[in-house]
């Protein structure tokens, strides 16, 4: 089993070094960065899928590996399709418009190297599908179940958060103003929160006491919540928004949970 799940996480490594070098050319000739997460999204699912239901050992598929393809293929398409839609709508994704421009002449390189970190840091979250998925037992359990539940809750939330912002957007009466309606008058990164929560699915299908690698499985949301909160998430985003809202957004901040929902009322000002 140990050498089996290594061979996984060396061709899952692989492949998503293949794919982020791609995303990097698409980047490079489009000028549209857009594209970058569009791919990285695609290419999680994948690589999700293709681990969920690698062979491990003898014998079939199992219903608890098809379960979990089935999971991490209906988040990836869910969020891939959503951002490639937004990618068509622009010209450049202000994140990493910023990088480049902070990087200069040596841009190119640097986005290179910087994709390929992305690919690096993402191998936990493929190997938590890959672990989850074959966990020993050929009938579905109840944490089998939850775990679905927090998933396909998790994407159902998100898409709802996208929803509405994008209706918030389309309104030619707010241009300029923060989005805070619905789910974002909760939190000021809804869609955030819950693309965090839907990791959680894996070590609930996972975690036992009789399958130790399914403690592994727990470095996933641990893993995308410092991603989200820390690194190339909230952090550029609300950089970028302070410069484009000023004051309105600074107010937002104040008034407003920064990734957990909670009621705007709680929150200290």
């Amino acid at each position: 089993m140990v050498m089996s799940f290594l061979l996984a996480l060396g061709a899952m490594a692989v492949a998503f070094a293949a794919l982020m070098a791609f995303a990097w050319i698409v980047q490079q000739r489009s000028g549209n960065s857009g594209w970058v997460d569009t791919t990285w999204s695609f290419a999680l699912g994948l690589i999700g899928f293709a681990g969920a239901l690698w062979p491990l050992a003898d014998g079939p598929i199992t219903v608890r590996q098809g379960l979990v393809a089935a999971l991490v293929a209906v988040w990836s398409l869910r969020l891939g399709s959503h951002i490639a839609l937004r990618s068509t709508a622009i010209d450049d994704d202000p994140r990493y418009a910023e990088f480049a421009r902070q990087w200069g002449a040596a841009a190119p390189r640097r986005m290179f190297f910087f994709l390929q970190s992305q690919a690096l840091v993402s191998l936990p979250l493929v190997f938590a599908v890959c672990v989850a998925a074959h966990r020993p037992g050929d009938t579905l359990a109840w944490r089998d179940l939850c775990g679905a539940a927090i998933l396909l809750g998790a994407v159902a939330g998100e898409g709802l958060a996208d929803a509405q912002l994008k209706r918030f957007r389309a309104d030619p009466g707010h241009r300029g103003r923060v989005c805070d309606v619905g789910l974002w008058r909760w939190s000021r990164h809804p869609n955030y929160f819950f693309q965090w929560l839907g990791w959680w699915a894996y070590p609930v299908i996972a975690v036992a006491a009789d399958y130790p690698w399914g403690g592994l499985t727990l470095l996933a949301p641990l893993l995308m919540y410092w991603i989200l909160v820390h690194v190339t998430g909230i952090p550029p985003l609300e950089q970028q928004m302070e410069r484009s809202r000023g004051e309105a957004y600074r107010a937002y901040q104040a008034r407003t949970s920064k990734f957990f929902p909670w009621p705007p009322a709680a929150v200290a000002r």
